[in-house]
């Protein structure tokens, strides 16, 4: 490839991609609703699975509800079937990330919470699916297909998850009404720690 064609096709995605960000605007709707509402209502922990690319996704959003005040913790799928399950509890909340809905591994850990009583979340295009069928809410998430090489590759699929995700945590952050001080609480190291500290200081001085 040439050096044009390398940037063209890198443009390509970029605009593919935030075309199918924007699209969510669309799909918001009750569900969303009801999932947030389930979350703020947790008694226990929000729990977040999922395998391949939608691990680090998975990561991702439980470390960004923490930051937003809803407890979160990921656990992995695969080791659900050695023990990791029993980390479950029916005062948990339990979101699965799968986009076909048909992943064993996560399948197989949401039939083991929803024996425990957790209240299972799925993240997932297709509802009609095992897990969506499993789940007691679904959020059903739509990417372009054109956003994901070979329509396999979990490029833009996954950003787009990641978009709705960040949506709720945004959403969990205004119903708990969690403020930039209640952040500083959790979050007193790096750079950003710095910043809350120096800012602490200036407002006392």
């Amino acid at each position: 490839m040439q050096p044009q064609d390398i940037l063209a096709t890198a443009r390509a995605a970029i605009l593919s991609e935030s075309a199918s960000v924007a699209a969510l605007v669309d799909q918001l709707d009750g569900h969303f609703v009801a999932v947030a509402q389930s979350l703020f209502a947790c008694q226990g922990h929000v729990l977040v699975a999922g395998s391949g690319t939608s691990n680090p996704v998975g990561a991702r959003l439980a470390h960004l509800l923490s930051c937003c005040g809803t407890p979160a913790l990921f656990i992995h799928p695969g080791d659900s079937q050695h023990g990791l399950s029993g980390a479950v509890t029916d005062r948990d909340v339990l979101i699965l990330i799968s986009k076909g809905g048909e992943t064993t591994e996560v399948n197989y850990l949401a039939r083991i919470a929803r024996q425990r009583g957790a209240t299972l979340v799925a993240f997932t295009e297709k509802p009609e699916s095992t897990l969506g069928k499993l789940s007691h809410h679904v959020l059903r998430i739509q990417a372009d297909p054109a956003t994901d090489p070979y329509g396999m590759i979990a490029t833009g699929s996954s950003l787009t998850v990641c978009a709705m995700a960040d949506a709720l945590c945004v959403a969990m952050l205004h119903l708990r009404g969690y403020t930039k001080e209640s952040f500083a609480q959790t979050h007193p190291g790096g750079a950003v720690g710095l910043q809350l500290a120096a800012e602490k200081k200036d407002d006392q001085a």
